[in-house]
C-alpha cells in the first residue's frame, strides 16, 4: 500500500502538468488550424479543406503588416523605457530606510493594481489636454507605467540576493561607483534584465486596452485582429494572431538563450537566485 502512494501521487502530478500545458497551448493550436482552414468563421470545423490563403493575404495587406510592425515597435520601445525606469526604482528603494521604502514601494506599484483601461484612459486625457494626439508614442507611454512597475519588482527580488556590504567594501577600497556598478551590479542583474526585457516585450506586444484608447488613428496587430474579426475576414485575423504568437515565441526563445549566457558568465552568487 505504501509503495502505491508515490505512484498515485506521480500520476496525479503528471496529469496536472499535462492538463496545464494543454490549457496553455490548445488555444494556440486551434488558432493555427483556423488560420489554414477554409471556413467562413474562425474555427476548426465546418471547413472546406486547408489553405495558406490567409497567410498570403496577410503579407499582401499593407495595413495588417503595418499593424504587426507597429506592435513590434511599441513593444521594443516599451522595453527600452521600462528597463532603466524599473532598475532605477529598484536601486533607489534598496538604499532607502525600511519605512520610507515601504511607503514609496506602495506608491510605485499602484499601476499594477489599476485596470489597464483606466491607465490608458488617464494617459490619453492627460496628454490630450497638453495638445498631444493619440499615436504609437502615446501607446508606449500608456503601457510603460505598468511594465516599469513589473520590471522594478523583478529587479527588487534579484537585489535581495546581493549583499550590500560588497558594494560598500568596494567603495571603501577605492572603487568608483561606475566600477562598482560594472563589476558587481551588472553581472548580478544581467539575467534578471533579460527576463524583465522579455516580460515587458510580451506584455506590450499583446496589450489591448492601451492600444485601443491611446493609438488614435494608428493601429497595431491587436486592434487589427479585433477589427478583422468583426469585419468578416476571420482567416486574416487568425493568420495575424499566429504571426503575433510566433513573434512572442521567438522573443521567449531568444530570452532563454540570452539568460543562459548571462547566468553562465555571472558570479557564483548570481546562480543561487531564481531570477
Amino acid at each position: 500500500m505504501a509503495e502505491t502512494r508515490p505512484r498515485i501521487a506521480r500520476l496525479i502530478l503528471n496529469l496536472h502538468v499535462s492538463l496545464f500545458v494543454l490549457y496553455l497551448f490548445l488555444p494556440l493550436v486551434v488558432t493555427a488550424i483556423a488560420a489554414v482552414r477554409v471556413s467562413p468563421d474562425p474555427s476548426t470545423g465546418d471547413g472546406k479543406g486547408f489553405s495558406l490563403h490567409g497567410f498570403a493575404a496577410l503579407f499582401a495587406d499593407d495595413r495588417l503588416i503595418g499593424g504587426l510592425v507597429a506592435s513590434l515597435a511599441v513593444a521594443v520601445a516599451v522595453v527600452a523605457v521600462s528597463l532603466p525606469l524599473g532598475l532605477a526604482g529598484a536601486l533607489v528603494l534598496r538604499r532607502l530606510s525600511r519605512r520610507t521604502a515601504a511607503a514609496l514601494f506602495a506608491l510605485l506599484i499602484v499601476p499594477l493594481a489599476l485596470p489597464g483601461l483606466a491607465t490608458a484612459l488617464a494617459t490619453l486625457l492627460f496628454w490630450r489636454d497638453l495638445g498631444a494626439d493619440g499615436g504609437l508614442a502615446l501607446a508606449v507611454v500608456a503601457r510603460t507605467g505598468w511594465t516599469a512597475a513589473l520590471v522594478m519588482l523583478l529587479f527588487l527580488v534579484r537585489l535581495q540576493s546581493l549583499d550590500p556590504t560588497l558594494e560598500d567594501a568596494a567603495i571603501d577600497l577605492g572603487a568608483s561607483p561606475v566600477l562598482v556598478a560594472r563589476r558587481i551590479l551588472a553581472p548580478h542583474l544581467a539575467p534578471t534584465a533579460v527576463t524583465a526585457a522579455v516580460v515587458a516585450f510580451l506584455a506590450a506586444l499583446g496589450d489591448h486596452d492601451s492600444a485601443v484608447l491611446a493609438l488614435g488613428r494608428a493601429a497595431t496587430a491587436v486592434t487589427e485582429i479585433g477589427a478583422r474579426l468583426g469585419g468578416g475576414t476571420p482567416a486574416l485575423a487568425a493568420a495575424l494572431a499566429v504571426a503575433l504568437a510566433a513573434a512572442a515565441l521567438v522573443a521567449v526563445a531568444l530570452g532563454l538563450l540570452a539568460r543562459r549566457r548571462t547566468t553562465a558568465a555571472a558570479p557564483a552568487s548570481t546562480e543561487r537566485s531564481g531570477f
